[in-house]
């Protein structure tokens, strides 16, 4: 029964990281760029959550909903103020500025709300379920089935919608997608804005699982999901879902039977394994460029 409670608990840790690792995916799929931001547009949805509920005294379901429309925003400014002008530039430029910005949004969440860890107020109600013996946290329950309902969605949109399809169109051939009458730059900033927003989603139940936050909350979550994402197979949307709950699975079984220290060493680990076995992750599809 404590096996079957620490890998429901990791399913609800992965569903987490795979939230993230859906932005990482999307963003480097379509735009052929690692946004390295993304983990702190995680930390700004859940202070958004904070600050709304906690101190301004709003309902849940606005805190959420601000949340949301916070980080949609967030990502497309981000988007459009330090990546478009960078759009034919090299790799290593967009890796720098990505950075930045990353440092920039801890920065500005510093002066805001200070260094220290501040409780994250209670948005997730579900009460324990018991079976037998067994006692399922609420929580858990409700991230998985919400995340499940999401990637559906998701799936559901890239590829049976116009705009979806507009998105796998750039992802496989700008210029083509171009001449075809797809504007590149509107794709882009959707993909963004999707990506944020799942941002946004990820930060309210990381908040809701931890119970705190702070300037630096996304930093960890964000490099864990960048793993999830190469090891599932970047820029794949069903790798970048596997990945997150396997390394959900894996840092959890590990922090219970192995060690608590050593369970962020034993998934970078896994994670080397896999690229040494099958280089593209997982669900990766190996892509030969013409010469």
């Amino acid at each position: 029964m404590e096996f079957l409670s620490n890998l429901i608990s990791g399913l609800s840790l992965g569903a987490i990281y795979a939230l993230i690792a859906l932005g990482y995916t999307m963003v480097y799929g379509i735009a052929k760029m690692l946004n390295f931001a993304h983990g702190d547009v995680i930390m700004i949805g859940a202070f958004t959550v904070l600050a709304t509920v906690a101190t301004a005294g709003f309902p849940w379901y606005i805190g959420i909903i601000a949340s949301v429309i916070v980080c949609t925003v967030l990502g497309v400014t981000i988007e459009k103020i330090a990546y478009k002008p960078l759009r034919k530039a090299n790799p290593l430029s967009v890796l720098i500025t990505a950075i930045g910005v990353s440092y920039f949004l801890q920065s500005v969440a510093l002066l805001i709300f200070g260094s220290g860890k501040q409780s994250f107020p209670t948005v997730i109600k579900a009460n324990p379920i018991k079976l037998g013996s067994l006692i399922i946290q609420g929580n858990s329950v409700v991230t998985l089935i919400i995340t499940t309902i999401i990637m559906v969605v998701l799936t559901l949109f890239i590829n049976k919608t116009r705009l979806g399809k507009a998105m796998r169109a750039v992802s496989e051939d700008k210029d083509a997608a171009e001449l075809m009458g797809i504007s590149v730059n509107r794709t882009i900033s959707l993909t963004f804005a999707i990506g944020s927003a799942l941002a946004a989603v990820a930060g309210i139940f990381y908040g809701s699982t931890y119970g705190f936050v702070d300037p630096y909350a996304g930093a960890m979550p964000g490099i864990k999901a960048f793993v999830a994402a190469v090891f599932g197979g970047i820029g794949s949307i069903p790798g970048a879902m596997l990945g997150g709950i396997l390394l959900g699975i894996i840092e959890n079984l590990s922090k219970a039977y192995i060690s608590t220290d050593l369970a962020d060493a034993i998934v970078f680990g896994v994670l080397i394994v896999v690229l040494i076995v099958k280089p593209t992750g997982l669900l990766g599809k190996k892509i030969r460029e013409k010469v």
